[in-house]
């Protein structure tokens, strides 16, 4: 009853901000598993969108009396919760990806698993590396900076002020490209090393022809990869760390150049 009571102005206020944190979540880490039954995810969103409620102000902004008004309203608000969680779902990619190519390299390419988070087959080291990835997000407090972000981009960028410029298409771009240098930065260890012991290994199948390579090759590569990997994921841990620290910056300034 005391919902019904709600003035239809702090309704809509509240479905639009719903709009845009549903949009935020949906390709926030973790949270888009396959696993998380969907009441759950509901239930998330209504609730963050409850604690935002009394402390974002819309201003003057209302809902337009026009059908295509409205959707174009919301389609702004669906944006710019697709830029916010697209900035976030880059890094974790990357370390997907490196993940992939450690996984090709070691020789594991051939006992893939199901992700539990997307539903798709990925190497062993990917979603190893992935949920490390997660865990150092949460341990460094990344998910109370990407709220506060949130929050933000309620003043940054207000309902209805979204516009579409240059510069933060081509930002998006930018930090889509780096995606690739990420992955290969993190997975340089592996990469590096397993092509010197490829390399080591083939002067030696030269050198002596009457051995057999590929037996000592496959048990060799594992352990090697698996060492290597292990430093990888110390990589994996420095550049979290510096991702964070640049995640905040890369969140406002990429947001006010949304702004109309």
């Amino acid at each position: 009853m005391e919902f019904i009571a709600w003035p239809w102005r702090d309704v809509e206020v509240f479905l639009l901000i719903l709009v845009r944190v549903g949009m935020v979540l949906f390709l926030f880490p973790f949270f888009n598993s396959r696993l998380i039954p969907v009441q759950c995810k509901v239930g998330l969103c209504l609730l963050l969108t409850a604690l935002f409620f009394p402390v974002v102000h819309l201003g003057d902004t209302r809902m337009p009396s026009s059908a295509a008004g409205i959707f174009r309203l919301i389609l702004s608000e669906l944006t710019v919760g697709l830029v916010l969680g697209f900035l976030v779902q880059i890094f974790f990619e990357a370390v997907s990806m490196m993940g992939q190519v450690a996984g090709f390299q070691t020789g594991f390419s051939i006992t893939n698993i199901i992700d539990p988070q997307n539903g798709v087959q990925v190497s062993v080291l990917s979603n190893m590396a992935s949920m490390v990835a997660l865990a150092l997000f949460l341990a460094l407090d990344g998910h109370h900076l990407f709220l506060r972000a949130l929050k933000e981009s309620y003043e940054i960028v207000p309902v209805g002020s979204l516009a579409l410029k240059e510069a933060p298409l081509m930002e998006l771009m930018r930090q889509a490209g780096e995606m690739f240098v990420l992955s290969i930065k993190m997975g340089a260890p592996v990469i590096v090393g397993l092509l010197f012991l490829q390399a080591a290994l083939g002067l030696l199948s030269k050198a002596i022809p009457q051995m057999n390579v590929m037996i000592v090759a496959f048990p060799l590569q594992i352990v090697l990869g698996l060492f290597f990997f292990g430093i990888s994921l110390k990589v994996v841990q420095m550049l979290t760390e510096k991702y964070l620290a640049a995640l905040g910056p890369l969140l406002m300034n990429t947001m006010a150049w949304m702004k109309g």
